[in-house]
């Protein structure tokens, strides 16, 4: 009996200290925050990119959705950011939330598009390190004018 408690531990302790290590290559999370310019609800080509907005990664447990880990990332100067990850966070639901805007005119959030779901672990088939994260977008108060002749673009006509 004490040879397989031993047994078992030899086998076990390892990979459970391996599991508890920090990434050695860290995850590489991008995405880009615009300003729906139009009030469309999704990027046109009206669209513009914000510099300055704020962007947090949450990392909540999936029973009882206590905030895990948090990460906290700037835009650049053209609406893109770019945070690193350094655990894997397979047993967790991970967010990239909007925060802030830096412009006046455009810092109300955009219904259905102030988060974004990021997958930030290992053990799902994805070869690659870099995650890229679904738009996210603030609203203007009004729409911009032009915003007909844009919005016309997008409009379905059958014949």
């Amino acid at each position: 009996m004490a040879r397989v408690i031993i047994l078992f531990a030899l086998i076990m302790l390892p990979a459970l200290a391996l599991a508890s290590r920090p990434v050695r290559t860290p995850f590489v999370v991008r995405g880009k925050v615009f300003c729906d310019t139009c009030l469309a609800g999704f990027e046109t080509s009206a669209t513009t990119y914000i510099p300055g907005a704020k962007v947090r990664i949450e990392c909540k447990d999936r029973n009882s959705m206590e905030l895990q880990y948090t990460h906290e990332a700037t835009t650049d100067s053209t609406g893109s950011y770019t945070l690193l990850v350094n655990e894997d966070h397979g047993d967790e639901l991970c967010d990239a939330v909007l925060v802030s805007s830096p412009q006046e005119k455009c810092s109300s959030v955009s219904e259905g598009r102030d988060r974004a779901r990021v997958i930030l672990t290992r053990y799902n088939g994805i070869a690659s390190n870099e995650r890229y994260v679904n738009a996210m977008g603030f609203a203007m108060d009004e729409p911009m004018s032009g915003c007909n002749q844009v919005m016309s673009q997008y409009q379905d006509i059958e014949d």
